[in-house]
């Protein structure tokens, strides 16, 4: 059985893996152009999700599973998989620690005011009438309560926020008050003083947000999204904005990355952007191959309960 992998852990972590399974072949490189020819060789292979085509998955012979480093699953090619009857496990969840910390400081970094604390104290300015406000009592909805918007939840509860929560099934989930099917999504937005996107990018989830959601929105609201970028049009962003129909917008993820420098969105007042970095940690790596060892392990013993299976069918 050999594993090959994309991916290049540290060597500290190369070394943790393979005392953990000595009689099995690992074979890590950086990058798709790197591993070459020896794909063709994996039962195993190791990828952040944006390195297979089609082609690779159509044409190897030994392939049973992949295993992807990241959440997110848009480069993918699930449907060869499908047909191939290829397991494809991922690390959905190894982002919540980082990503639910990022928004609860961008949800201080708004009722306390921070930017203008900032700019005060470049001015040396000693100004006491800077708006100081609290996050208890607000209201927080969260748009894709699974392992990140749990944790975000879980948080902001310790803040005293009442916190409502909208997934697929509308099946409770610990720390959030109340849960909603996306379908009522609209009944909600008029009742959140935070709104927090950590959807998936799917066919259902693309462009989901529209300008007239917006308007159903307080104007004293803040929108957050550490989701994905497709969510909503950057030029309905801009619109929003322009219109102050809401009052600030955190955004980490865009239709376009990088955002373009010339991009309206980077000179807003209302605006803060930030360059998809709210899921970066250096913790990363070692909880993605936590998850990829348990799985390894049921794999050994051709189980098939594994942790973050796809559902080819659905894309996540």
């Amino acid at each position: 059985m050999k594993i090959i992998s994309s991916v290049l852990p540290s060597d500290k972590l190369q070394e943790q893996i393979r005392t953990a399974f000595p009689d099995l072949e690992f074979q890590f490189f950086k990058g798709m152009k790197r591993v070459a020819d020896n794909f063709w060789d994996a039962e195993i292979f190791i990828t952040y999700g944006e390195d297979l085509t089609e082609e690779h998955i159509r044409k190897s012979d030994k392939l049973k599973w992949i295993m992807v480093m990241s959440a997110g699953l848009e480069k993918m090619p699930l449907s060869a998989c499908l047909e191939k009857g290829i397991i494809v496990t991922n690390a959905r969840g190894v982002h919540k620690i980082p990503m639910a910390e990022f928004t609860l400081s961008m949800m201080l970094q708004y009722v306390k005011n921070t930017k203008t604390l900032w700019k005060r104290e470049e001015e040396a300015n000693w100004d006491r009438r800077v708006p100081m406000e609290e996050l208890g009592d607000k209201t927080l909805l969260i748009l894709g309560v699974g392992a990140i918007g749990g944790e975000i939840a879980r948080l902001a509860k310790a803040f005293r926020m009442k916190t409502i929560g909208i997934n697929r099934s509308g099946s409770a989930v610990d720390y959030v008050d109340e849960l909603y099917r996306l379908e009522e999504m609209p009944l909600l937005l008029p009742r959140a003083d935070f709104i927090v996107s950590v959807l998936p990018s799917t066919v259902e989830t693309t462009y989901l947000l529209t300008y007239e959601h917006f308007q159903l929105m307080k104007e004293t609201a803040v929108f957050i999204n550490i989701g994905r970028g497709n969510l909503v049009r950057d030029e309905v962003l801009v619109r929003v904005m322009e219109e102050n129909q809401i009052a600030h917008a955190y955004l980490d993820v865009f239709e376009m990355e990088p955002l373009p420098k010339e991009h309206p969105l980077w000179k807003m007042e209302n605006v803060t952007v930030t360059p998809h970095i709210s899921s970066l940690t250096k913790n990363y790596l070692p909880r993605s191959f936590e998850i990829f060892e348990q799985n390894l392990h049921t794999y050994i013993k051709k189980g098939n309960q594994y942790i973050n299976q796809i559902d080819l069918t659905r894309g996540y």
